[in-house]
């Protein structure tokens, strides 16, 4: 395997497109995602495996294994990463800075990249979290989108359809809504974005992906109108 694609930008500003058909790479990625998301042990190996003959992954795979802590949790990702390390034979990929603590770097950068995810909808969610509990508002911001989802090595676009198809996967079909919403802010193409409800919606029965589909319709038809 070859050092991670070079178009991932370093500066969290800079916006990556993400076009569709997904290219090999990418389309790999989020169907690893999608298996980690249902923690079966055969797809998540045959997952890992297809992504493992991709070229330029390894840093990809990584920051994916990390923020999926966020989206299923530890246990799940600890079961994916294990496999991806002994399918893949590669070892952590680390920056200098990986091990530095800044709450206040982490906060105003999750500040910018949930406002870039939620756009003209970030104040209102800042409001619903915080109604939910102010702790987890400040976690969101704070572990969820400045520890996690700032991290360089993996642009915001494809974050953002690993995401959509982990919620697929997981059948949430609130968070997949504002994070469909969020991959197109984020400069995913609408047939990239459909593209991973497909892959994480592959295991749901019909009436759940029929409902994921409307729900992609929906965002789509509020997009294409505000465009």
């Amino acid at each position: 395997m070859t050092e991670a694609n070079g178009d991932v930008p370093r500066d969290r500003s800079t916006t990556v497109t993400v076009s569709a058909p997904l290219d090999a790479g990418t389309a790999a990625l989020i169907s690893f995602a999608a298996a980690i998301a249902g923690g079966e042990d055969s797809r998540i190996v045959a997952a890992a495996d297809h992504l493992a003959l991709q070229d330029g992954v390894d840093l990809w795979a990584d920051e994916l294994l990390l923020q999926s802590i966020l989206m299923v949790g530890y246990p799940r990702a600890l079961v994916g990463a294990a496999i991806w390390r002994d399918r893949s034979g590669t070892v952590p990929t680390t920056e200098p800075g990986d091990d530095v603590w800044s709450l206040d770097a982490w906060k105003a950068r999750g500040i910018d990249t949930c406002r870039t995810i939620y756009q003209a909808n970030y104040d209102g969610l800042r409001e619903n979290v915080r109604a939910l509990h102010p702790v987890i508002d400040a976690w969101m911001v704070t572990e969820g989108y400045g520890r996690t989802l700032s991290r360089p090595g993996l642009d915001l676009a494809r974050r953002e359809l690993c995401t959509v198809a982990q919620c697929a996967v997981l059948y949430t079909p609130r968070q997949l809504h504002s994070h469909a919403r969020g991959a197109l802010h984020a400069g995913a193409a609408p047939a990239a974005v459909e593209e991973a409800i497909t892959i994480g919606a592959d295991v749901r029965s019909g009436s759940e992906r029929e409902q994921l589909a409307t729900i992609w319709i929906r965002v789509r038809a509020s997009w294409e109108q505000a465009s």
